[in-house]
């Protein structure tokens, strides 16, 4: 049970308040606008990188900020639900709990940190069925992109109109992936080469919420992720869901949130994407 102002706030893992939703959605978009500011302000301005497990996964003094910024208005504001951040990890409790916050204060810190202009600011409630609300800045264009489980999704406030069911197929689209800390995954070549026989364009560009937040807003059809941490993914699953794109885990299962490996897609072109992804596995059939 959460206490907010003094007052109970009940909360199960298969319904959450509407209140409390509300609520989590105002102060997500307030915090996402919060940092957007700071990193249009200061991206490839001497961010002082240090390598965390490679020289190539950097942290910059703005993650630990924004993420420090984030703990301590979530906390004030929804004292009992815990945090799980790629900067300072989880909260006691966060493993089990029925609510968890789940932030990545700067998704694509090496773009960051080059300037180049591709980086985003994600943060996602999350209870036992996936993201409940999420929300993506992408400073760079001056969006703000926030979902709610079935409330939509909307860009700047304005609604975002949901993928049709119809799809002309992947010839002459985008589909966006990432390379994984240490490189190309494994089938990442005959995954270009299946999508370049297609005629679908890849897109490598260095942040997974981002590229996930392409598929939701209809500029690609599909984006493949083989290896990533849950902050990565979070917010931009919430778009995805609330747009009605498809979301796989590697066995062509739908899930809300994959552990290991996710494809989110645009309804007519999920099957063949996953076919390209994981040859091997089953034929999956989308509704």
């Amino acid at each position: 049970m959460l206490v907010r102002h003094g007052r109970p706030v009940t909360v199960t893992s298969s319904q959450v308040q509407p209140g409390l939703v509300s609520r989590a959605i105002e102060v997500a978009g307030q915090l996402a606008n919060d940092a957007a500011e700071v990193i249009a302000a200061t991206a490839g301005r001497g961010a002082r990188p240090c390598a965390k497990d490679s020289p190539f996964d950097w942290v910059t003094d703005t993650d630990r900020t924004l993420e420090r910024h984030t703990r301590r208005v979530l906390d004030a504001e929804f004292p009992e639900v815990p945090v799980v951040g790629e900067e300072f990890g989880a909260d006691d409790g966060a493993d089990g709990a029925p609510l968890r916050w789940v932030v990545d204060p700067v998704d694509g810190t090496a773009n960051y940190v080059a300037g180049l202009p591709w980086c985003a600011y994600s943060l996602a409630l999350v209870d036992a069925g996936g993201p409940v609300v999420g929300v993506v800045a992408d400073p760079y264009r001056g969006q703000l992109y926030a979902a709610a489980r079935d409330r939509g999704i909307r860009a700047n406030g304005r609604p975002v109109p949901r993928l049709g069911a119809d799809s002309r197929g992947v010839a002459g689209t985008l589909v966006c992936t990432e390379l994984t800390r240490n490189g190309p995954w494994p089938g990442m070549d005959r995954f270009a080469e299946q999508a370049a026989a297609a005629h679908a364009g890849i897109r490598i560009l260095g942040s997974a919420a981002l590229a996930i937040t392409q598929v939701a807003l209809g500029h690609a059809t599909a984006t493949v992720l083989d290896s990533y941490q849950e902050w990565d993914v979070a917010g931009g699953l919430a778009l995805a869901a609330e747009a009605g794109a498809v979301v796989l885990d590697r066995r062509g299962h739908p899930h809300p949130m994959p552990a290991d490996g996710l494809l989110v897609a645009t309804p007519g072109v999920a099957a063949e994407v996953f076919g390209w992804w994981q040859p091997a596995a089953r034929p999956i059939r989308v509704l």
